[in-house]
């Protein structure tokens, strides 16, 4: 067994890039030596500023010989199929083998070195490699993330012959920039290769170097009677930046810390990968609320406090230099860099705080395009508005508070801070709105309304907060749906998944009692504010003239009254066009451009028909909350069994999950099951004969005892179940359906369902339609394996 070593050495890696590209560079050789046939015992990539690496060890020095089967002729063939054949495979016909009449070719191939094959399989790699960004140098068509310098390429000790524009494969690798001796390394295999990276000052493994940052600024920060204020997205990116990460504690003005904490830390982070440092405050259990300055430095739960730390005026920097006067000039040099930064956040915030007015940004906004087909920012705020307000009482918070927040909550984004700091956006206006004196509800939802951002960020907890983040996300949603910008494969420009998933978390957090074609429904509705005495909403229906025309957009007559109905329940599947009305046209000339408006000139907006969008956003969410769902541990057959029944309300179907998982432990679970797997299979049996009866089972005379049974036992379920999924009593439900079993068992074990009477046999095969929907709005137990 052997070991394979290969080093690319090229210019400064983005730090963004590094741990994408060992995942990628892992994957494609090891996909390369999987269908070379050739296995292995290990296989790494170590990745840093300038060297990608990859060790493999416990490779063969040679693949195994193997034998190939070729099917040729049937032995009734021609001659002439038997002759291209035998050309086809060089063998001679007493090379053959006959099997079940058929001829077969045995071809055997010989192993082959591996050292002849790993060549080719590094260019593929190489030529390949999926950098997001890559560039050219020099002349050359053949592009890398920064111009390639040198390859290091050795198996079993030996140079692999390779060559690739113009670099020759050596066994030479280069310690650090400025630390290491200067000259080029000889190493033999990948331990002689650490040894010599760590020699000249290179740490190798990105591991290692976020463990060195992570003990070491630790310790600095100790000794100054601070605390490190983790980062572990920060800590991927400077052990990237570093090959000998060398922590150092700077110094800041304190003036600074008049700032909003979040600005201190997002110019630190952002701008000059720099972290935080604070002092312990206090220690408190989670109440649900977080002091405004205040950085939560640790997990916490209810039942551990949670740890509060105030920033200190020191920053913790990472050199990629052990400076022989400790780092001082380095600090120094940093801390000026950072002082100019923060000078420009000190002067956004007295600007925004002397000349900022919501009003004045909400102006501002209306100049700023959102999205070429869903109109302007200040659009987009006024759609929010109406989703928010009829979202409000489904989380049990005031409309008209809720209406306002969801004004101011885009804001900010026209102030000076969110301009040069965007992520800042919603932070910022909850501190303007504080500084307003607007009610504290207020500010919460317009600092909270982007939550959750990620899987690892909280929902927001207000009512009033939730319905505004909801609106944020819904419009977003379904906004770029209605424009028919959907996610396609990996792409997904708009993080509409996000959005979903924000979407589900809250509804879920909330229990928001409300089903999506109801609030896509409320999205359409919202389109209502385009209408106008400028501006008409055009609905493409086959009458044309049951359309919000140029006259009645202004609300006169009937029409357009019918119009506003229909829009406001949610009945109008056709697309919908909103385009400026011309006083100069004609009323029957502009009916006649109506098909075309699209092309029409001065044409605003146009989106897609109510139901196909809302359809489309239900089947969306479906999938996100199945893989959620799947993800906290449910059954998949119990998810899809659920599914099945497209209900959109997300709260009642994860009720219904945990109702069925729950019964299905028990021993009712066997008798639910199998009650409903009896009845199923005979409508299944029959329903490939033709139709189904469609009549309601009724008592028959003469019907034996076990039949009139079975009928009494239904009516009292149809209204025992009819109550408990009133109530949203699911378990109750699946148990009465469960303790039908010896009911139906009798039934289908003392008479023959397929009787020679059409009546009866009608009304039996009612009887086991009706078993099988008492479970039909629970969900379709055929699903569950």
């Amino acid at each position: 067994m052997a070991q394979l070593l290969i080093e690319l050495f090229s210019e400064e890696i983005p730090a963004r890039m590094q741990l994408a590209a060992a995942r990628d560079f892992e994957r494609l050789f090891g996909a390369k030596l999987s269908v070379a046939g050739l296995s292995y015992e290990a296989l790494k990539a170590y990745v840093g500023p300038r060297r990608l690496a990859l060790v493999v060890d416990g490779l063969p020095k040679e693949t195994a010989a193997v034998t190939e089967e070729v099917k040729g002729p049937k032995e009734s063939a021609p001659a002439q199929a038997m002759e291209g054949f035998l050309r086809k495979v060089g063998l001679t016909q007493d090379k053959l083998v006959l099997e079940n009449g058929v001829w077969m070719a045995r071809i055997e191939k010989p192993g082959v070195k591996t050292a002849d094959v790993l060549g080719e399989m590094l260019r593929e790699v190489i030529l390949s490699f999926p950098w997001p960004k890559s560039m050219r140098s020099g002349t050359s068509t053949f592009r890398w993330v920064r111009p390639l310098k040198r390859i290091l390429f050795l198996f079993d000790g030996q140079v692999i012959p390779f060559e690739l524009e113009g670099l020759t494969a050596s066994n030479l690798t280069e310690g650090h920039r400025f630390l290491g001796s200067g000259q080029v390394l000889p190493v033999s295999d990948f331990a002689s290769y650490q040894k010599a990276l760590a020699d000249n000052s290179v740490i190798l493994d990105h591991a290692d170097r976020q463990k060195i940052i992570l003990e070491q600024a630790k310790a600095v920060c100790a000794e100054a009677g601070c605390e490190l204020i983790e980062d572990q997205g920060l800590l991927e990116e400077v052990a990237g930046l570093n090959e000998f990460p060398v922590p150092l504690l700077g110094d800041m003005d304190p003036q600074f810390l008049t700032l909003p904490p979040e600005v201190i830390k997002t110019s630190m982070r952002t701008h000059q990968k720099y972290f935080s440092v604070g002092k312990a405050t206090h220690d408190i259990f989670y109440q649900g609320q977080l002091t405004a300055g205040d950085v939560v430095s640790l997990g916490s739960n209810e039942k551990s406090p949670l740890h509060f730390v105030k920033l200190a005026p020191k920053f913790l920097i990472t050199s990629n230099m052990k400076a022989v006067d400790g780092g001082a000039e380095i600090k120094r040099g940093n801390a000026k860099v950072l002082s100019a930064r923060l000078s420009d956040g000190v002067f956004f915030w007295k600007e925004d705080n002397r000349q900022g007015n919501f009003d004045q940004w909400l102006k501002k906004l209306e100049g700023v395009t959102f999205h070429a087909k869903l109109g302007t920012m200040a659009q987009r705020v006024a759609r929010i508005v109406e989703l928010a307000q009829a979202i409000a009482p489904f989380v049990h918070a005031d409309p008209a508070v809720t209406a306002e927040a969801a004004r101011l909550a885009k804001a900010d984004l026209a102030s000076y801070m969110v301009g040069e700091f965007p992520e800042l956006q919603g932070v910022m206006g909850g501190y303007y709105a504080d500084a307003a004196g607007l009610k504290p509800e207020i500010a919460n939802a317009i600092r909270e309304h982007y939550k959750p951002q990620g899987p690892s960020d909280s929902v927001p907890e207000a009512a009033v907060s939730a319905a505004v983040a909801l609106a944020d996300k819904l419009d977003t949603l379904i906004g770029f749906f209605a424009i028919d910008e959907k996610p396609t494969g990996s792409k997904d420009p708009f993080a509409l998944r996000r959005s979903a998933l924000g979407i589900l978390r809250i509804l879920r957090q909330h229990n928001v009692r409300i089903s999506l074609n109801e609030l896509v429904g409320f999205w359409y509705k919202s389109l209502l504010i385009y209408a106008g005495p400028d501006r008409a909403v055009y609905v493409d229906t086959d009458n044309w003239r049951g359309s919000a025309g140029p006259r009645v957009a202004e609300g006169e007559g009937e029409i357009f009254d019918n119009y506003l109905r229909d829009f406001r329940q949610g009945l109008l599947e056709s697309p919908v066009w909103v385009i400026p009305t011309d006083r100069d046209y004609d009323l029957d000339i502009m009916y006649e451009h109506v098909p075309n408006v699209p092309e029409v000139e001065g044409a605003l907006l146009t989106f897609r028909g109510y139901g196909q969008v809302s359809t489309e956003i239900e089947d969306f969410m479906a999938d996100r909350l199945k893989v959620q769902l799947k993800d906290e541990g449910h059954r998949f057959d119990v998810i899809e069994a659920v599914f099945a029944l497209k209900d959109g309300d997300v709260v009642r179907q994860t009720q219904k999950i945990a109702a069925l998982e729950a019964i299905l432990k028990t021993p009712e679970g066997e008798d639910l099951l199998a009650a409903h797997k009896r009845a199923a299979n005979i409508l299944a049996a029959e329903s490939k004969k033709g139709d189904l009866p469609k009549t309601e089972p009724r008592a028959l005379p003469g019907a034996p005892a076990v039949e009139s049974a079975l009928l009494t036992r239904l009516n009292v379920a149809h209204r025992t179940i009819g109550m408990a999924l009133e109530q949203e009593k699911y378990i109750d439900a699946l148990r009465e359906i469960a303790a039908m079993r010896e009911n139906i068992d009798a039934f289908l074990d003392g008479v023959l369902v397929n009787a020679e009477d059409a009546s009866v046999r009608a009304n039996r095969l009612a009887m086991l339609k009706a078993v099988c929907d008492l479970s039909g709005e629970i969900a379709d137990l055929s699903k569950i394996t």
